[in-house]
């Protein structure tokens, strides 16, 4: 009694789950786009640089060997922001008065185009996921919807009925938890340019105390 109980009311639940999901969209034109923050596909220099135009060397800043490992090291977020400051404070230090602003800049031009292109391909890379789970979402509804129509069927098998209820269930728990994963990778973007801004101001500081 229990078993045929439960796989009368497990379609009927993964239907309500699966179809809750474009509520979670934001909203917007791109039906892809699942997450509550805007989607920005690209940041723009003057959103987390406010100091003086970057003059035109700052963008060679990919020739500069040390300035490019610094950009990289910088820029990974398993390295603390407060390590990563106490870096650029070091390396800033480490230049003579004459090249300071010159190479200071560089390394902000440096870590906007760095993590500019790194954010986009998350946000790129959250569309697709998304898009991934819309198809999903559409086969599962199918499936429910095979599975309520067989359970009907007057002399339908149990056990097929039973095979395609928990392939049905297992289905529905990946979906849920894929949505899950992605609640969270809709921060990635933010946390990039939450990082990039205090980067750039930790830069902007040091030209400052010349």
């Amino acid at each position: 009694m229990r078993c045929l109980f439960l796989m009368r009311i497990i379609p009927a639940a993964a239907v309500a789950a699966i179809v809750a999901w474009p509520a979670l969209a934001a909203q917007g034109d791109d039906p892809d786009w699942p997450c509550i923050q805007r989607k920005v596909p690209e940041l723009s220099l003057g959103q987390i640089w406010t100091g003086a135009e970057l003059p035109p060397t700052a963008a060679d800043w990919s020739k500069d060997a040390a300035i490019s490992q610094l950009v990289t090291d910088l820029s990974a977020r398993r390295l603390p922001l407060p390590e990563a400051q106490q870096k650029i404070r070091a390396f800033a230090e480490s230049l003579s008065e004459g090249e300071r602003e010159q190479r200071m800049t560089m390394l902000v031009q440096g870590l906007f185009d760095h993590m500019n292109r790194e954010r986009s391909d998350v946000v790129a890379g959250i569309a697709r996921y998304a898009h991934a789970q819309r198809d999903m979402a559409a086969v599962l509804r199918q499936e429910a919807s095979a599975v309520d129509t067989l359970r009907a069927k007057p002399g339908a098998d149990p056990q097929e009925l039973a095979r395609r209820n928990d392939r049905l269930v297992f289905q529905t728990r990946v979906f849920q938890e894929r949505a899950q994963s992605l609640s969270f990778v809709c921060e990635v973007p933010t946390l990039i340019e939450q990082r990039l801004y205090a980067l750039a101001r930790s830069i902007a500081e040091t030209l400052g105390e010349r």
